[in-house]
């Protein structure tokens, strides 16, 4: 059984392994390896402590636990980080989930869902009933959205590693059904 918490101060170490971990597993073939080869726990452990311990962050994030208490899994969230002042579709979306990554191991156990329905549930009840999520258009967990009710938003090009890519929005425009699914 997964347990979904807010995350601490120290969790930072096991979030930022998870992200780069992440990163290295999800986007390779996708971000230019030389880009993944680079990522660094160390310094992604500094900014997640920023992000944890900064007292005027608008952003949440949870952690999910695996059954012997170990972080398998984070997802951030939090008002929205920008919008394409072109593309107005994506600025009805009062929230945004800036960030999901779970252990290889951990996905496909329902760990994913509980974690954005957890950040859907603590934006609704600070007023943002809406939510989006940007997601690498070659990304395989783009289902993983869809299988949630995620609406195609938007999308934007992105350069990563000197790589020009196309990032996706997926939105819902009511999070109700999201955070009491039927």
């Amino acid at each position: 059984m997964t347990r979904i918490r807010e995350a601490t101060i120290d969790d930072a170490p096991a979030i930022a392994a998870i992200h780069v971990a992440s990163w290295r597993t999800t986007y390779c073939g996708i971000v230019p390896d030389d880009f993944l080869a680079v990522l660094s726990a160390e310094r992604r452990e500094r900014m997640w402590r920023d992000t944890l311990t900064n007292p005027h962050s608008p952003s949440v994030v949870y952690v999910a636990e695996d059954a012997e208490g170990r972080v398998a899994g984070f997802a951030a969230g939090g008002p929205p980080s920008a919008t394409d002042p072109a593309d107005s579709s994506c600025a009805v979306y009062a929230g945004e989930l800036y960030a999901i990554y779970l252990l290889r191991e951990e996905q496909g156990r329902g760990t994913g869902s509980a974690l954005v329905r957890a950040v859907a549930r603590l934006l609704a009840d600070r007023g943002m009933r809406s939510m989006l999520v940007w997601v690498l258009a070659d990304n395989p967990a783009r289902r993983f959205y869809e299988a949630l009710g995620g609406i195609p938003a938007g999308e934007q090009p992105i350069e990563i590693g000197g790589r020009q890519l196309v990032e996706i929005a997926y939105g819902w425009p009511d999070t109700s059904r999201l955070i009491e699914p039927s």
